[in-house]
């Protein structure tokens, strides 16, 4: 019997040549909830006669520190739209509920499956379950293979010159453009009859006892993700990338986060059509700009390859330096930040935007996570679950390494020194303040020169607008000390 013994370990991720045939085999969705260059749903299609395609759905209930009803929300319109492209086919989504292992060894035996596909993930959780997935198909005797298809290069094919990981993003990132691509599989067109077996109900956030969000979200599914991916492309943002990036009024990056965290469009065509944009770019500008955007998703893979080699970073620093930090800020202090009321223009803009969107600008992220480390002096990983919580893009190595670039903790991180000023960062980002009027209702009618520095008169911005709850210079100072004061132990 031929098994892909280690779906997680380097030594077999080359498939045997001869593929066995199978009456049936189960396809295992996860994060790449699409049939277009879906790479185990494409080898699971040549494998068996018919494919049975399930998700499992996690079965905590009301509170997660790492998710919450946004991103939930569209889960299930990201379900709902691959149930309905799946009967294209003529087949059908299959769902459960519970522990992964313990779902899919029921429908191992429900439908005799010969095998069970599904693509890598790369968090520990994932790779913990992906262990277990393959003792429950030894045990029963047949075939489990795993597949990278998350990203263009999994962790161990981008290493140092000695055999080790990178722990720094320059060196790391032009292995990483040097190595060769693999190219996309196209789409499915057949998947085989489905057997009579049970499914739940395509779920609702009430599944997780969960409110309904009133965040406007994108649209899910894998259709509105091609129709974003082509408009990135042609409508020139991806040309003016390296100018627009840092503006966060209107639309002026990708926005396909979400997109490429549930698997609604391959890594593998995204790239492939940035490179083919820039053959045809006629300006260096414009070249250059594809090369920002396509380094931003070796960043990507970059904080997935740190999660890897590094799994502790979800519980401590990975700067071993700064382990053991005192974080001194207040509960009051947190709390306030969440609400977008801190009297910080640039800052509340931001969380505002994120409890209205699910989404929050990456120069802002920036802006408003060193904001709680550096001047509320909260823990990094209070923000981090936040974010999470929050973000329908939320994707926990990237979260992760964000939030510890902001701390000056994490890999390749800003120096502790270096602290965004928020009044400045609204001088160089938002000038005119469009995007913090957008936002903070309240400031509309407030000369955006105002945003840029502290209130003179000692008055607030606007009425029922807030006063800063501290002063940037006294808390930058504070920080370095504390920071300072715990190098020299």
């Amino acid at each position: 019997m031929f098994f892909l013994t280690d779906p997680i370990g380097k030594n077999d991720r080359k498939t045997s040549l001869f593929m066995p045939q199978h009456a049936t085999v189960i396809h295992w969705f996860r994060r790449d909830l699409r049939l277009t260059d879906n790479t185990a749903l494409h080898r699971a299609a040549k494998a068996g006669a018919r494919v049975v395609p399930v998700y499992v759905l996690s079965d905590w209930k009301t509170n997660h520190a790492w998710t919450g009803s946004i991103r939930q929300h569209f889960l299930c319109g990201c379900l709902e739209s691959l149930s309905k492209n799946l009967e294209t086919l003529g087949s059908r989504l299959i769902l459960r509920s519970g522990k992964a292992d313990v779902e899919l060894e029921k429908l191992i035996r429900e439908t005799g499956a010969g095998a069970v596909y599904f693509n890598r993930d790369y968090d520990p959780y994932g790779r913990d379950m992906e262990k277990r997935l393959l003792e429950v198909c030894r045990r029963i005797g047949i075939e489990c293979h795993g597949f990278k298809d998350r990203v263009l290069h999994e962790a161990d094919e981008v290493l140092t010159g000695n055999g080790g990981p990178y722990r720094v993003y320059t060196p790391y990132s032009k292995n990483w453009v040097s190595l060769e691509k693999t190219a996309a599989v196209g789409k499915v067109t057949a998947l085989g009859s489905i057997p009579e077996v049970k499914s739940l109900p395509l779920p609702s956030v009430e599944h997780w006892d969960l409110p309904a969000t009133a965040a406007n979200l994108p649209t899910p599914g894998e259709k509105a993700a091609r129709e974003r991916m082509k408009a990135f492309i042609e409508d020139r943002r991806l040309l003016r990338y390296a100018q627009g990036r840092n503006t966060p009024a209107g639309i002026t990056t990708s926005r396909l986060g979400q997109d490429l965290r549930f698997g609604l469009i391959s890594i593998r065509e995204l790239h492939a059509r940035c490179l083919a944009a820039a053959a045809q770019a006629t300006h260096p500008e414009e070249r250059k700009s594809i090369e920002t955007y396509i380094k931003e998703l070796a960043w990507r893979e970059f904080y997935l390859a740190i999660l890897w080699f590094y799994p502790e970073v979800f519980e401590e620093e990975f700067s071993p330096e700064f382990r053991g930090v005192p974080w001194i800020g207040t509960d009051e202090h947190f709390e306030v930040w969440k609400q977008g009321k801190t009297g910080f223009p640039i800052v509340d803009a931001g969380i505002r935007e994120l409890l209205n969107t699910g989404f929050m600008h990456n120069r802002v992220r920036m802006i408003v996570s060193m904001f709680l480390t550096k001047d509320l002096h909260c823990h990094w990983k209070l923000g981090e679950s936040f974010f999470m919580q929050h973000l329908v893009d939320g994707e926990n190595a990237s979260n992760n390494g964000g939030w510890q670039w902001s701390a000056g903790t994490g890999a390749d991180a800003a120096p502790y020194f270096r602290i965004q000023n928020p009044w400045i960062q609204t001088k160089s980002y938002d000038p005119m303040g469009t995007y913090i009027q957008t936002w903070v209702p309240a400031l509309r009618g407030v000369s955006p020169e105002r945003f840029q520095a502290p209130p003179k008169t000692g008055l607030p911005l606007a009425r029922g607008y807030p006063l800063p709850i501290v002063d940037h210079s006294e808390e930058r100072d504070k920080t370095l000390a504390i920071f300072a004061k715990h190098r020299g132990k």
